[in-house]
């Protein structure tokens, strides 16, 4: 089970964040947490996702459109590898005959 972290959880983990630049994140859309009643309610993704966006901030300076292009880019880069790391999984489930016609290795480890 996935523990469920609060505002001032969050706050304390990600020493660097404040309330408002957390409220910032949120109403962007650089982060997506759930809503329970009137609260939010993060995951340790989240915590992530929120340490990620201060780095790149607060250390490369980056505003908020720039934040914007450089988070999409990044969701989209792992979007890709997983999406690849399936089709992978696929091609190793293929016959030897098969995987040599695509010009993979027989043998896969």
């Amino acid at each position: 089970m996935t523990e469920a972290l609060t505002e001032a959880d969050v706050l304390i983990r990600v020493t660097r964040l404040t309330r408002i630049r957390l409220a910032s994140f949120i109403e962007t859309g650089l982060v997506k947490p759930d809503q329970d009643g009137e609260r939010w309610v993060f995951a340790q993704i989240d915590i992530a996702r929120l340490d990620l966006l201060c780095d790149l901030s607060l250390d490369l300076e980056l505003d908020d459109t720039a934040l914007g292009i450089v988070v999409s880019l990044l969701d989209q880069l792992h979007a890709v590898r997983h999406d690849l790391a399936y089709v992978a999984s696929t091609l190793e489930t293929l016959p030897a005959s098969i995987r040599q016609q695509l010009g993979m290795p027989i043998n896969l480890p």
